[in-house]
């Protein structure tokens, strides 16, 4: 009896796995607010040199004062004509401003004047998150087969809560970076430690609907309430310590969450997965007979013996990929992908400045796509197959991004509501080519190295998002900039795609060798006439079933007389 048997005889649909899909939501809500904290407390309103005869003026007349000039958030004025526009410009720089708060909320970058010539401080930070980002998914991967599941689970969020927390009381770069990295060391690992426990403990149909709405609505629901949550209490040191206390109560699952048993046999402990398999058994109120169990204890000491003898030899796997000419290619280009991929979902995730509107609207409509964007991205995965997915969206959004540039280039003249509702379609397709991609290149590894082999194209897509602040921050220079490069990069993105073989419909490779021989003879555009024959042949089988079905019941009515 293997671990799939006992699990459905203790329960795999049931209270505890509902359980788990609850506290994987709540999950969602913190982890997503912890990981757009750095912007929410990093927005920057419209701004204005200091100047004593501005003091009683209303923003309006500020904004036409300073319209004249060609940096007016950055620009001095040494006098002011009341009469008319003849004002003269400073030669000294700015060290003070007027600022025009979002419903009055402060943040970081207003406190302490990290704009103009000191915006690139808030970037520093934000990309020594990323660099935490790329140590904590390693370290906390380790731990995780080390100590197990849980208990890596909690280190991360405690992280997580440091880093936020400590950074309420930073005031330079040198201790914002490292609060920033830090925190960022909870990232990815906050997360994916969860959703592994979730994988192995509940049904597979329950896996692709239920899991699938839960983590698109509660991270939506995080990602509105961080804005809100903000404005709420109006001071980014107040929102901080409010967002990062849940983190703390994350340590409550040691006692709600039973440890992985798979990872326990793993390990050898087959008294201490039995122990949660009985548990969960009892949770979801199901009787099971000990010869169940026995049997199960008998299927894995033959197993974990054949599984430990497996292992010895394949530590240098992940390496083999690149000794043979096909699977050094995929490997590649996988990697490729994602170095694509996620840093052009961080930068449009995170672009909400500079559009017309309230960072904060546009943060909570952003959040809006999410549901939507993971229902139709598993809709299409079903209809038209992973590659046509992956590469149909990272076009769309690339001529999105790029037609946003466009607009972003007419400066003062352009249609903000086009604008928006531009960044809004880049981030619903967005989303879309992050989920199809990542599920498209976790099936193209094989079996014998897909935990190892999708961790390193994680990292590697985190190392790549340490150029996500940079991209946004050429658009201080040139508007346009950071719209242009993302649409470079998914076009560049979808190319690569095409370049891989289609995955729907087929038997995924296990061994390295099935690897090096998957997709073998297919042309790029293959999946096209696949995609085709396989619209036909289920329109035949749906055709074909009503009189097959009419013709077992004549059968079974003539055996019967």
């Amino acid at each position: 009896m293997d671990f799939e048997e006992i699990l459905a005889k203790c329960g795999n649909s049931s209270r505890y796995q509902f359980l788990l899909l609850a506290l994987y939501g709540y999950l969602m809500v913190v982890i997503s607010m912890h990981y757009f904290s750095q912007n929410v407390i990093s927005f920057v309103p419209d701004h204005w040199c200091y100047h004593e005869q501005l003091a009683n003026r209303s923003f309006d007349e500020i904004e036409e004062i300073y319209s004249r000039f060609e940096y007016p958030s950055c620009t001095r004025l040494e006098t002011i004509d009341h009469n008319g526009g003849n004002h003269t410009v400073s030669s000294e720089k700015c060290n003070k401003w007027i600022y025009k708060y979002d419903f009055g909320y402060q943040s970081m970058n207003t406190e302490l004047n990290w704009v103009c010539d000191e915006a690139y401080k808030p970037r520093v930070g934000q990309s020594l998150f990323f660099v935490g980002s790329v140590c904590g998914t390693l370290i906390f991967g380790i731990l995780g087969d080390r100590i197990g599941r849980i208990k890596a689970l909690i280190l991360a969020n405690w992280c997580g809560f440091l880093g936020d927390f400590s950074t309420i009381f930073t005031k330079s770069l040198v201790s914002f970076s490292i609060c920033r990295f830090i925190s960022g060391l909870a990232a990815d690992a906050n997360s994916y430690l969860m959703y592994i426990l979730i994988l192995e403990y509940v049904s597979p149909s329950l896996r692709n609907v239920g899991l699938n709405t839960v983590l698109g609505s509660f991270y939506c629901l995080g990602l509105i309430g961080a804005c809100w949550l903000a404005v709420w209490v109006g001071h980014w040191r107040i929102f901080l310590a409010c967002s990062s206390v849940p983190l703390l109560l994350v340590t409550l699952y040691y006692f709600l969450v039973q440890e992985s048993a798979q990872w326990l046999v793993t390990r050898g402990d087959i008294d201490g997965a039995l122990r949660r398999l009985q548990r969960v058994a009892k949770i979801n109120r199901r009787q099971v007979a000990d010869d169940d169990f026995k049997a199960f204890r008998s299927y894995c000491e033959e197993h974990y013996r054949k599984e430990a003898k497996e292992a010895d030899q394949s530590e240098a796997n992940l390496l083999d990929m690149l000794k043979t000419p096909r699977m050094r290619s995929t490997a590649f280009k996988l990697l490729l992908i994602f170095i694509i991929i996620v840093p052009c979902y961080n930068t449009i995730a995170r672009n909400v400045e500079g559009l017309g509107i309230s960072p904060f609207i546009m943060f909570s409509l952003n959040a809006l796509t999410l549901p939507p964007s993971g229902y139709l991205q598993g809709l299409l995965q079903d209809r038209i197959g992973r590659k046509a997915t992956a590469v149909s969206w990272m076009t769309i959004t690339g001529l999105f991004a790029a037609a946003a540039g466009i607009v972003i280039s007419q400066g003062s003249n352009r249609n903000v509501i086009l604008l928006v509702g531009l960044t809004l379609a880049a981030r619903f397709g967005v989303s879309i080519a992050d989920g199809a991609s990542s599920q498209f290149s976790t099936e193209l590894i094989p079996t014998c190295v897909r935990g190892r082999g999708v961790a390193v194209v994680h990292v590697a897509g985190f190392a790549a998002s340490f150029l996500s602040p940079y991209i946004l921050h050429l658009g201080t220079y040139f508007r346009p900039a950071p719209s242009i490069i993302l649409g470079i990069l998914f076009l560049s993105g979808a190319y690569v795609c095409l370049l891989l073989p289609e995955t729907r419909n087929k038997k995924l490779p296990m061994s390295l060798a099935e690897g090096e021989e998957f997709g073998k003879g297919e042309g790029i555009f293959d999946f096209l006439a696949h995609l085709r024959r396989a619209e036909s042949t289920e329109f035949t089988v749906e055709m074909s079933t009503k009189p097959e079905e009419e013709e077992d019941i004549l059968m079974s009515k003539s055996a019967k007389h």
